[in-house]
């Protein structure tokens, strides 16, 4: 766990201290972010904190706190086409853990499983958006309760269009497990929808809504949430940085435990991509 954060700290502080694009003004800098198939090199930190609800004892009381480290790194190609390699490396602190001998609930802190995707990314000269590429999950969670024991892997397809003012779309995927360990039950087999909005009014803001929907064929189970969210891109320190707020209310959930809600703050400074150098 720390050899692996140390690593993403110095990941993370390379990049800082790389030139910025502070040249461009944040209103325009607001528009390419919004855009999942930006040219703009980032590392978003989304820092969440989620009330939980269910049938077990004293679920509506627990709370839990995660830190996602989520760089979007695009590697331009000749023909203006993209690659973008998207890591994402989640951090729990104080996650409930339901405990059926004491019938009481535990926590437990450390790094989840690692997610990526990898899409090649394509803008037409009319503003639609397209992408395939595949979805993929390492076990690296430090904590049996943190992760799924498994490697995944699945397809991954992105359709959307941008306008003067708008960003919208959808990103469909599904990850089955193809490797790790047996000794959980249920293999994983999981469709997920991200559905977004965003409204762009000007002067650096954005308003639109998020949702991530999914299902688990395992266990039959609905993810489903409403989602708001609004943020401004400033410049400070002559880098570029996009602040945003997001709230989810979760319409369908695990009836046995599962979210309520959750409100999340998201830092993300532009940064200069130097791994596309080495290509």
């Amino acid at each position: 766990m720390r050899k692996t954060t140390k690593l993403i700290v110095i990941f993370v502080f390379s990049l800082l201290h790389l030139p910025a694009m502070a040249e461009k003004s944040a209103d325009k800098i607001a528009r390419e972010l919004a855009n999942p198939n930006t040219a703009l090199a980032s590392l978003t930190f989304k820092n969440t904190f989620t009330q939980y609800e269910g049938r077990l004892p004293d679920a509506n009381s627990e709370t839990g706190f995660t830190t996602l480290f989520q760089p979007s790194l695009p590697f331009p190609l000749e023909n203006g086409d993209k690659i973008i390699w998207r890591p994402a490396v989640p951090l729990v602190s104080d996650m409930p853990v339901f405990d059926p001998i004491q019938s009481d609930f535990d926590s437990e802190s450390g790094m989840g499983d690692i997610g990526f995707d990898l899409i090649y990314a394509k803008t037409s000269a009319t503003g639609v958006l397209t992408g395939i590429g595949i979805i993929a999950s390492i076990p690296t969670a430090t904590e049996d309760a943190l992760g799924r024991d498994k490697w995944t892997l699945g397809p991954e397809l992105f359709l959307g269009k941008v306008t003067e003012t708008a960003v919208y779309g959808t990103l469909v995927n599904h990850q089955w497990d193809v490797a790790g360990s047996d000794d959980i039950v249920e293999d994983v087999s999981l469709t997920t929808v991200n559905i977004f909005f965003a409204y762009l009014p000007g002067g650096g803001w954005n308003v639109g809504s998020y949702p991530i929907i999914s299902y688990d064929w395992a266990s039959e189970q609905w993810t489903v949430p409403m989602s708001l969210a609004v943020g401004k891109t400033v410049v400070m320190g002559g880098r570029p940085w996009k602040l945003q707020a997001d709230f989810n209310y979760f319409l369908e959930q695990g009836d046995v435990f599962g979210p309520d809600w959750s409100i999340s703050f998201n830092i993300t400074p532009v940064v200069t991509n130097k791994l596309a150098e080495w290509f």
